[in-house]
Order: structure tokens, then sequence, then C-alpha cells
């Protein structure tokens, strides 16, 4: 899937929660993953004169050969086994209504990843409510969704009254977060569907030009058909 994107810069994007944790955690496996092979790697220097004294039959021998049986244990994700569709991914609303991408079919959806603490985030909002009145009337929605973190979506009322959001805001699943931002932990992302439901713009970070390439898609995605 081809993902279009803005320019990021270190001041128009966030990260998300624990994403330099995970990035530690990576960078450390590799510094061990380097040593071990390094130790490895001596121990066979050392060994190779008493491994040339062996017979065939202790060379071929592979009884003692050891076998992994199961996924090492790791802090970084597994790759998922199946990917659903996206058309099912979605999110729940604040009254616990469940929503998905395809019931949206027929209009063109802005799909923006957000959390309340993200400067970024909060600039991009105002746009975000000026892209809603302007062209809802001719089929555009627009879905604000909380990942903020553990604690993020209490304060989402007070967030919402705060910038006198009229858009829908929700929690989204699982799922969908793991498929759509697995490219990149910035926030805010944007996505622009058209009427059918297929990805047409992908923006990371906000800024006024992000902004506008943002609107220009919009009203590109309005023209499309909705058969």
């Amino acid at each position: 899937m081809n993902r279009p994107r803005s320019k990021m810069r270190p001041s128009d994007h966030c990260r998300l929660p624990n994403a330099e944790c995970q990035l530690r955690t990576r960078s450390n496996w590799h510094s061990v993953l380097g040593n071990w092979q390094f130790i490895l790697l001596l121990t066979l220097c050392c060994c190779l004169p008493v491994l040339v004294s062996c017979n065939g039959n202790d060379l071929n021998n592979s009884n003692n050969t050891p076998v992994i049986s199961a996924p090492p244990k790791t802090a970084l994700p597994m790759p998922p086994l199946k990917t659903p569709s996206l058309a099912n991914m979605g999110w729940e609303l604040s009254d616990g209504k469940h929503s998905v991408l395809s019931d949206y079919k027929g209009r063109v959806l802005i799909m923006d990843f957000y959390a309340t603490w993200c400067g970024p985030c909060r600039d991009s909002i105002p746009h975000l409510i000026g892209l809603q009145k302007k062209y809802e009337s001719q089929g555009l929605s627009v879905v604000g969704l909380n990942v903020g973190g553990p604690g993020d979506s209490d304060h989402v009322p007070a967030f919402a009254k705060e910038f006198g959001i009229q858009y829908a805001l929700a929690k989204p699943d699982d799922d969908l977060v793991s498929f759509l931002l697995s490219y990149s932990d910035a926030i805010p992302q944007t996505f622009v569907f058209d009427r059918q439901g297929q990805l047409l713009q992908h923006f990371i970070g906000y800024d006024t030009e992000s902004g506008e390439q943002l609107e220009r898609a919009v009203e590109g995605a309005l023209q499309t058909s909705t058969q």
C-alpha cells in the first residue's frame, strides 16, 4: 500500500508512548547479538585443533544440535500471521457504538490519529474542524482516534470542549493501530480515504504545508464517484 506523506521535521510531530523504550530494546538486542557472535567465533577458533583431531563419526553426529521449538522471548512484536481486511477494522465511539471503515462507504473519510498532549496534534485540530464544517455537506466525515497511551482517553472530553470539536472522537481497535501505524510511531498521522474506502493520502506530522495538502486531497476525493 502506497502511503504518500508530508515532510517530517522534529517540530511537526510527536512520538507515541514507549517508542523510545522499544527502540532502545532493539538496539540493546543487536548489541547482545553482536557480542554473542564474537564469543562464538572466539570459541570456534580455540576449539578448532580439537575438532580436527576428532574422527569422522564425531563430526557427523547431530544428536547435540540445538533445536528451537518456540519463538524467542522478545519485547518486539511478532509479525501477524493473518491480516484482516482494513474495511473491517474500526473504532469504538464514546457512546460505546463500534464503527468500521466500510460504514463510511460513499463518503470521504479523514482518519486522524492523535494524543491530547501532542503539540502538533493540537495545532492540527482547528484545521480539521474547519474541513469538517466546509465539506461535511459534500460528503466528508472526520474521525479522531486517540492513541495517547494509558489515561489519555480520560482527557478527551475536556480536549473536545477546549477546541469545540464536533466530529467523532473514538478509541481505535488494536488491529487498526497495528496496521496503519506500523510505518511510523509519529503523530499526528492522518489518512484520507475516498468514497470507495481506498486510501488516497497519508500524512505524518502537521504544519501549514501539510494542512494545505490535506485540503487538496479532500477536494480531490470528493470528486470521486460513489459507484
